[in-house]
């Protein structure tokens, strides 16, 4: 009943919303997953993604190859052992408050970020820092405890978006920064409203106004994308292309991503604290079949490893299902009767039903016995994630350094899995530290093989995802939505 309000809400918000808004209006929606911490601020758990992409800047964004490119940064450059990174700064540069972008303020935004009192999960990436120094208003410096290589990898992360020196306590409510659209009023429950930045360094949006309306429901989304009341929808279906893209309303894209879905086994918590319990549950799935029923085929087959398919140290492995292994390792672990599992899922992702009950059929004749246990989408990330033995979870793309830190070191807050390896950890440390490629490409691969054995995440697929448009969005990049050059968007009239 909770949920049904709930989704009655959002569709009177969205049609209020589309009833009074001019046509220069773009939007969106989000699906409040954070709840009462929802918030503005780019480093906290509760940051609401479609709208930090759009009023904040990195010092470096992903390119349309997904390589680092220049944000606010300029240049970047380190010396021969890779322990120092100097950083040249973007000059005329205004924040949304008028006040000038300056060294100060990366220095702050960085520091800031690896405070333990903020308690960020971008905390486990920025561990190798010892020191952020100001050389002058457009130089930063930045050194590291050991060498670094890809230190500009790291500087595209979308949570470290820089604000202005000074305003922690309360970027959560005004979002002030440098990036194309600024906040006029934040309401992750309602309708967020977001107004064009005229002083936009790379100039001024195309669009006027933007508004990202807060719908936790999936269903709830897709059905206002459907009536024409939202400009964009990031989570089609694969089963509805067909129909959409044979409609003359829509624009379907198709978008290979790093983003992933899957399931997680706390590694705390019997009986997923032996490994072998947890090498039996990836053992007892077609992942071919897992992506077929769950996306209709619309992805790429992981073995386990969070590394996107196209990042440069992907370890290619093979994981075919393996019933009888399955059962045997469950035999050794002490339990020839089988396992039960209480696997908690939400309608916040429209694919995760799908897979769960694919999963459950899968590893039942391995003695793996499934209960899907329906959660609502209201407070999900809060209540049911990381506080369940079992439950499903998505993470968008990040590069291989950061998504295997982030998600399996065991001092970071994004560890879903309760994951604790020191094994792993030296294999992490090992790699940052190697300037030559091939051999930090080693490193990496090694790192992931020993994941695809002992994690307690099971990883199937890496989703192609289809992001659906209203007809008259135009010149929007066909590319994750961090990366999507916001003020080069347009909306027209769509019978002109």
């Amino acid at each position: 009943m909770r949920l049904l309000i709930i989704v009655m809400l959002a569709v009177s918000l969205l049609t209020s919303a589309a009833a009074a808004q001019p046509d220069n209006v773009f939007r969106q929606a989000h699906d409040v997953g954070k709840g009462a911490r929802s918030s503005l601020d780019p480093i906290s758990q509760g940051r609401v993604l479609q709208i930090t992409e759009k009023i904040m800047n990195r010092l470096a964004r992903p390119g349309m190859d997904g390589l680092p490119q220049p944000d606010l940064a300029t240049e970047w450059y380190t010396n021969k052992d890779g322990t120092v990174w100097t950083v040249k700064l973007r000059e005329g540069v205004l924040f949304h408050d008028g006040s000038p972008f300056v060294a100060a303020d990366v220095v702050y935004t960085f520091n800031r970020t690896l405070d333990p009192a903020t308690n960020s999960p971008a905390q486990s990436l920025l561990r190798m820092f010892s020191g952020i120094e100001a050389l002058d208003d457009l130089t930063v410096q930045f050194t590291l405890e050991s060498t670094f290589a890809d230190l500009p990898l790291l500087l595209m992360d979308p949570r470290l978006r820089i604000i202005p020196a000074g305003t922690g306590d309360e970027i959560a409510q005004t979002g002030i920064g440098t990036g194309p659209f600024m906040v006029e009023k934040f309401d992750p429950d309602g309708i967020t409203h977001l107004v064009a930045n005229p002083n936009y360094w790379e100039g001024a949006p195309y669009i006027e106004r933007i508004e990202i309306i807060g719908v936790p429901d999936s269903q709830a989304r897709l059905q206002a994308f459907l009536a024409g009341q939202l400009d964009m929808e990031r989570g089609i279906l694969p089963l509805l292309r067909r129909a959409l893209t044979q409609s003359d309303r829509y624009i379907i894209q198709d978008i290979p991503t790093g983003n992933w879905s899957g399931f997680v086994f706390r590694t705390d918590t019997a009986p997923f604290t032996d490994p072998r319990v947890r090498k039996a549950i990836r053992l007892a799935v077609d992942r071919e079949e897992l992506l077929k029923l769950a996306l209709d085929g619309g992805g790429t087959v992981s073995c386990d490893t969070p590394v996107a398919p196209d990042d440069q140290y992907r370890a290619n492995m093979e994981c075919p299902q393996d019933i009888e292994a399955a059962r045997e390792l469950l035999i050794e672990a002490g339990y020839p009767n089988g396992i039960g599992i209480d696997l908690h899922v939400s309608t916040i992702d429209q694919a995760w039903s799908a897979l769960a009950v694919a999963f459950q059929q899968q590893v039942l004749p391995a003695g793996i016995y499934v209960n899907i246990v329906k959660s609502s989408a209201d407070g999900y990330w809060t209540e049911i994630w990381k506080n369940k033995d079992s439950f499903a979870t998505s993470w968008s793309a990040r590069p291989a350094d950061q998504v295997l830190n982030e998600a399996y070191h065991s001092s970071a807050s994004g560890n879903e899995s309760y994951y604790r390896d020191p094994n792993f950890e030296l294999m992490l440390l090992a790699a940052r530290k190697e300037l030559n490629f091939e051999d930090r490409r080693k490193l990496y691969i090694r790192a992931q093989e020993h994941l695809a054995d002992t994690s307690g995440t099971l990883i199937p697929f890496h989703r192609t995802q289809l992001v659906g448009l209203s007809k008259r969005v135009r010149d929007i990049d066909p590319v994750r939505s961090d990366v999507i050059r916001w003020h080069l968007v347009k909306l027209v009239d769509p019978d002109t």
